[in-house]
């Protein structure tokens, strides 16, 4: 059961098409995501869990299937309806270099003002709390060109931020994070999803810190299967040792991460 399911899809798949061919990665997908959880999508290189974040926020047409947020269909929504219920931080490097942090924060409030619209003194307000939440205010007035990879993800966090949606999804938000850093927007995530009630979805390869804090997981298995359930079911039941095809590679509980 799924009381405070919020996102749905019914009988995805996802890939890509190649001139005339069409490769599919995963199908059959019947995923849930739910309001007040951390939810981690976890699996080696190449296993699609960048295509499937992309045809989740439609950012890329999914190959067959339905996704329906709060029981309506996403395909059919215009970009502005989508962008008000789902924050979206990607891999994408952006060409933001001439905005300071707070301009590009800021843009996160376009699904409510519109392109040219002005910000009152409640967006200023949005956008300054969502800056201080990301842990780059101190940047705020910095031009975007200036800051290092671990402070752009941070403002990229907080342009979703500002976004005020009901669902976040994030393709390895701690990619180019040191370890405080990795550990203080992992916690950022999960207060996101506990205390403020939204659904938070991310990808990532830091797997100790995605089993310590994430309520559920996503695995992406070998034989491109997605498991998903409670992370204490699947610490227990054994799939963390599906995720790779290097036999030597092992599965260790007592560190939540892998061993030879």
């Amino acid at each position: 059961m799924h009381d405070n399911a919020i996102y749905t899809t019914h009988d995805l798949a996802v890939g890509y098409r190649n001139g005339k061919n069409t490769v599919t990665l995963l199908h059959g997908l019947n995923l849930t995501l739910e309001s007040g959880k951390l939810v981690a999508l976890l699996g080696q290189n190449g296993a699609g869990k960048s295509t499937l974040l992309r045809a989740l926020t439609c950012d890329e047409k999914p190959l067959s299937g339905t996704i329906q947020v709060d029981g309506k269909n996403l395909a059919e929504m215009s970009q502005k309806e989508r962008s008000r219920l789902i924050g979206l931080v990607s891999t994408d490097r952006i060409q933001a270099g001439a905005l300071t942090v707070r301009e590009l924060v800021a843009l996160g409030r376009q699904p409510h003002t519109g392109f040219l619209g002005r910000l009152d003194d409640e967006d200023h307000e949005i956008v300054r709390q969502s800056m201080e939440d990301a842990g780059i205010i101190g940047k705020a007035e910095d031009y975007v060109a200036s800051l290092s990879d671990g402070e752009r993800q941070k403002a990229m966090i907080a342009r979703a931020l500002a976004q005020q949606t009901p669902i976040i999804i994030l393709d390895e938000p701690t990619a180019f994070l040191d370890v405080a850093s990795r550990i203080e927007t992992m916690r950022l995530l999960q207060t996101l999803a506990h205390d403020r009630g939204k659904a938070v979805l991310l990808s990532s390869h830091d797997i100790s810190q995605s089993l310590m804090l994430a309520d559920e997981l996503w695995l992406i298995t070998t034989d491109r299967q997605v498991i998903t359930g409670t992370t204490t079911d699947l610490l227990a039941s054994g799939a963390m040792d599906r995720l790779f095809t290097n036999r030597s590679i092992h599965f260790n509980p007592q560190i939540l991460d892998y061993s030879f």
